[in-house]
């Protein structure tokens, strides 16, 4: 029972120990866990990820009071205050933030373990969600599509095709059961195994003035030259989603996907970097032309291709055959390219 003092609302931390008349914290058992739900903890992530009661409400499609409670209860369960609420908005306190970090733990295994129940109750699955960096090599693609409908004819496919960190979100956000994305991705949150390394070669077209000029380019003939540059959509329209990479002209062209910067470059429209395997045979039928620039000398960028997945995800057989063809494919397409 909660004891009021001084007529003051009672603070849930605070309760009558059998051993002494003053408020103190609360005397627990050493089964005071037992009570704590995973509710509660998924509750307790959603507030420090969120940075309020009310938008943890939203992200978890419950009202704010029933998160307030849930919270309340979860501290007078632990005899600990997770939260300071003296600001406008809740603060985690020190040791807040050390129960968020193992609950937080306790739900990527609670899961994990969902996952595990899943497969073992489905057996094989009957749908492959797969999200692929647009630099994933097309033959590549199609050659495992071949495989898929061969080797297992009764799963459907969802295919993703996106640009650097939108790859990984889809994973990230479950819309995908695994995906190859771009080093350079936002990879939080991902378990990640190396694939291949791209080679990034800068071109244009045979007609362009850089096709033409004689030795290497130095920056002053760059700036002169419309660069076409692949950054990710962005959540508003007029925003730059991503870095630049390799970008050496200040005057820019922005497009969404790798086909569209191929269709922009081949028309003579701009200069670029593209994955070698996509260009290999218009390079060796002179439509278009590797550049040479200075300030790299003789050694273009390369970009390198991860297998991503959620931290702890189960596959099932399909999942584990689909992670190895398409790390295996990609290896062979790339590396054929160079």
């Amino acid at each position: 029972m909660f004891v009021a003092v001084s007529g003051r609302r009672p603070d849930p931390l605070q309760v009558a120990c059998p051993t002494t008349a003053r408020p103190v914290t609360r005397c627990y058992a050493p089964d005071m866990l037992e009570g704590v739900t995973i509710e509660q903890l998924r509750t307790l992530r959603a507030v420090a990820r969120e940075g309020s009661f009310s938008a943890a409400a939203r992200k978890l499609g419950r009202v704010q009071a029933a998160v307030s409670q849930s919270i309340d209860r979860l501290e007078a369960q632990l005899g600990l205050r997770l939260f300071d609420r003296t600001g406008r908005a809740p603060r985690l306190t020190s040791r807040g933030e050390a129960v968020v970090a193992l609950a937080t733990r306790v739900h990527d295994d609670v899961e994990a373990l969902d996952a595990l129940v899943e497969s073992l109750k489905r057996g094989t699955e009957t749908r492959l969600s797969i999200a692929l960096d647009t630099m994933y090599p097309a033959a590549a693609l199609v050659t495992f599509a071949r495989e898929l409908a061969r080797e297992h004819p009764s799963v459907e496919l969802a295919l993703s095709i996106e640009t650097l960190s939108a790859v990984t979100a889809l994973v990230r956000d479950r819309r995908a059961t695994l995906g190859i994305a771009g080093e350079d991705a936002d990879l939080t949150g991902l378990e990640t195994r190396r694939v291949s390394e791209v080679r990034l070669v800068p071109v244009a077209a045979a007609s362009h003035a850089l096709a033409k000029h004689e030795g290497p380019i130095d920056r002053g003939a760059l700036s002169r030259a419309t660069q076409i540059v692949l950054s990710e959509r962005a959540a508003n329209a007029g925003e730059v989603a991503s870095k630049d990479h390799g970008v050496l002209s200040p005057h820019t062209w922005r497009v969404a996907d790798l086909a569209t910067k191929h269709a922009l470059i081949a028309g003579g429209l701009g200069w670029g970097h593209m994955p070698e395997h996509v260009v290999r045979s218009e390079l060796s039928r002179k439509q278009l032309v590797a550049l040479r620039i200075g300030t790299w000398g003789e050694w273009p960028p390369r970009r390198a291709l991860v297998l991503v997945r959620r931290e702890g995800a189960v596959l099932g057989p399909v999942g584990r055959w689909a992670e190895r063809r398409l790390a295996t494919l990609c290896r062979s397409a790339v590396h054929h390219a160079a």
